[in-house]
């Protein structure tokens, strides 16, 4: 059984997702060798369905580490959409760069490389989608500014805000996660659903999905 979402039920929904498609699943393969932090098919299936509801055509990613996340983002965009996506290491971008290209994205797809604290200074908005999927300790830091870049009705999707369900105190027995980490994520979703611009609801899927909605 999974700690947020039993196991059985996860293959389920994995099973439901038609939504895959070849380059996708290699990236996924690929990542799962590399043992690098990606999300999941399901989870990617979310960021496009919500891309499509609210008719994205600016959409801002933090963390785009091989692109995996961004293909999915950047499938649901009009063949004028933009994403903007950061990255802090550049083999990593290249490899994302790469990967957008054989997912015939590249024309809606911009990777920036350098420290998202900086570069978000550089960056103009509106967006109507922001994706956060960084480093943990950047979440709290970076929240203000990427409230400011959204439009109003626009979406801030946060990653991994469950923390193996090690936000909850006592739930793990034996907790892995740092617990400075996890302090973090359990700060920075308080302030998430208490942020007086932001109308926030949490899907426990997978590690956790935090949706925010600017109301103003």
């Amino acid at each position: 059984m999974g700690l947020i979402v039993p196991a059985a039920v996860e293959r389920y929904l994995a099973a439901l997702n038609q939504q895959t498609d070849p380059v996708l699943l290699d990236i996924a393969r690929a990542g799962r060798d590399e043992q690098l932090p990606l999300i999941d098919a399901e989870v990617g299936a979310l960021l496009r369905l919500l891309a499509r509801a609210v008719g994205a055509r600016r959409i801002l990613e933090i963390g785009t580490a091989v692109g995996y996340s961004g293909i999915w983002l950047a499938g649901a965009l009009p063949a004028d959409g933009l994403l903007l996506t950061l990255e802090h290491d550049e083999a990593r971008a290249r490899t994302a760069r790469a990967n957008f290209a054989r997912a015939g994205l590249a024309e809606r797809v911009s990777v920036m490389v350098g420290d998202a604290r900086r570069t978000l200074e550089k960056v103009g908005g509106p967006f109507d989608i922001i994706f956060l999927d960084t480093d943990k300790p950047l979440y709290n830091v970076l929240l203000d500014r990427l409230v400011d870049l959204l439009r109003p009705g626009g979406l801030l999707l946060t990653d991994n805000v469950l923390w193996d369900g090690e936000v909850v105190p006592g739930y793990v027995a034996e907790p892995r996660r740092d617990p400075a980490l996890t302090q973090m994520i359990a700060e920075y979703n308080h302030r998430l659903n208490t942020h007086p611009r932001l109308l926030t609801a949490t899907v426990p899927l997978r590690d956790g999905v935090a949706i925010s909605v600017k109301v103003a």
